[in-house]
């Protein structure tokens, strides 16, 4: 039996504020943990207060076992926000954690007729957008190299084997959930996306990342970037300025001001 989830097991608020105008859920990358979106926070603090989701077998959660699929991952993750979150609320995941971020808005939608603001899906084709990949199959020297092509790692831990060893094992064994990961067009939610992609993004294409729009009611937007699969870090500011506006324009439209 699955024991009960505990909501600050799985989510940091490293600037609280409880008088925000809404809360942005920020889902990591493959490998990623909780403290990649400490900045986003402290920019968006204190008008929006940033929970930032910690998966498993990282960082303070080390010892705790790795869930290898989206869904369960989905799922877990969706029991530990359901006790926390209320509207206005909105979801922002880079690669794998666009797809989390899509799946538990479906999740929320579906079971509990909870909506999200919007849904910021970046550094992620569409799910619907299948590519066959293998990255989780290869030795351990096959994934650094992979980090290093995609970038977004220190080079100096991809060269240290000590510190390499550390995050490799949840390195692989998200890929091994990402790679895995299908879904049909049929497979929407209600909440406009806004796209976030590179124009040499070696994992996304444009066209794949256009493709969110065949998953959502709510219409969708992309902004595109020059630089590649970690566009964000030489684009920081600009992505945070992209995510204040959409959230700011789209509370008033839907406060109907």
């Amino acid at each position: 039996m699955t024991p009960p989830v505990d909501s600050s097991t799985w989510l940091r608020v490293y600037h609280p504020a409880p008088d925000s105008r809404a809360r942005l859920v920020c889902f990591p990358h493959a490998g990623g943990s909780a403290t990649y979106f400490f900045p986003v926070s402290a920019a968006l603090a204190p008008e929006f207060e940033v929970l930032a989701v910690q998966y498993p077998g990282r960082q303070d959660r080390r010892s705790d076992p790795f869930i290898d699929t989206i869904d369960k991952l989905a799922d877990r993750i969706h029991e530990a926000l359901l006790p926390v979150i209320k509207p206005p609320f909105a979801f922002f995941g880079h690669s794998m954690g666009a797809s989390l971020a899509f799946e538990v808005a479906r999740r929320l939608e579906e079971r509990d007729d909870l909506v999200p603001v919007m849904v910021f899906a970046s550094g992620r084709r569409a799910p619907s957008r299948v590519r066959e990949e293998n990255v989780h199959l290869r030795d351990d020297a096959g994934i650094a190299e992979e980090m290093r092509r995609l970038g977004g790692t220190d080079a100096r831990m991809l060269d240290e084997p000590e510190l390499l060893e550390m995050f490799l094992s949840a390195t692989r064994n998200d890929y091994r959930a990402i790679e895995r990961y299908r879904r049909g067009t049929e497979a929407r939610i209600s909440a406009p996306i806004v796209v976030l992609t590179a124009t040499d993004d070696p994992l996304t294409t444009v066209e794949e990342a256009h493709s969110w729009s065949e998953h959502t009611g709510g219409g969708a937007k992309t902004h595109l970037f020059d630089g590649g699969h970690f566009y964000l870090q030489q684009h920081a500011a600009a992505v945070i300025d992209i995510i204040s506006a959409d959230l700011h324009g789209e509370l008033i439209k839907q406060a109907g001001v």
